[in-house]
């Protein structure tokens, strides 16, 4: 007990005054907490900051949905063209930092009309359009575009690089885009035969004369989103 210093500044437990230490402890315990507080309180900055970052960043990435479109074809065959349109099932472009990056668009195959025929004439093209010596609708409903990558190569202007499924049957495929605010448009070209399409091809069958039809289809598209 005589070895024992007494407590100088007072804060002990012992009756006699002498230091025990419990004050220490409790010291101890204090600046533990105080420790402690400041490392969860740091965590949870470092934690919003995070997420601010994130949302920020998930912000930068926005996906329109296409709201309106026209999509034309055209094909042509040796005594001359025909033109109609297909609709767009479901589309979206995707945008990063107001920089195209991306999309995907289905199209309805069952939709499809020629615009430059009438009456029996235009009946009879869409009919052959939608059978299986072309687009075979019945088992083939819809075709898809993928945009795979997109090079911005001037204002408002991308080259991209994209698959294009038609009768279950994806090819890759090249072609410009141009966005002009709230717009794109593209032009398509397309080389049928890769898609099993070989009706009056002069690439698979001799001696078509003036029933030939020329491989490539082109598709303008205009969209709105």
């Amino acid at each position: 007990m005589k070895n024992r210093p007494k407590c100088a500044c007072g804060k002990t437990a012992d009756p006699q005054g002498y230091c025990d230490g419990s004050h220490a402890k409790k010291s101890t315990r204090k600046i533990m907490k105080k420790v402690k507080n400041t490392v969860l309180l740091s965590l949870s900055i470092i934690g919003i900051l995070s997420l601010q970052s994130f949302r920020s960043e998930k912000n930068n990435l926005n996906n329109h949905e296409v709201k309106q479109s026209t999509i034309e074809w055209k094909a042509y065959k040796v005594t001359g063209s025909h033109k109609g349109n297909v609709e767009l099932k479901s589309g979206s472009l995707n945008f990063e930092n107001e920089k195209l990056v991306g999309g995907s668009f289905t199209m309805d195959m069952t939709s499809i009309t020629c615009t430059d025929l009438d009456g029996e004439y235009k009946n009879k093209l869409e009919g052959h359009l939608k059978s299986d010596d072309f687009f075979g609708v019945n088992k083939h409903a819809t075709s898809t575009l993928k945009l795979v990558s997109v090079k911005s190569v001037g204002k408002n202007v991308y080259d991209v690089k994209g698959e294009l499924t038609i009768k279950q049957i994806t090819k890759p495929i090249k072609f410009k885009v141009s966005v002009y605010g709230k717009k794109a448009n593209a032009s398509i070209k397309v080389d049928r035969t890769d898609f099993d399409i070989k009706y009056g091809s002069g690439s698979y069958f001799d001696d078509l004369a003036d029933n030939l039809i020329y491989d490539e289809f082109d598709l303008v598209v205009d969209l709105v989103f």
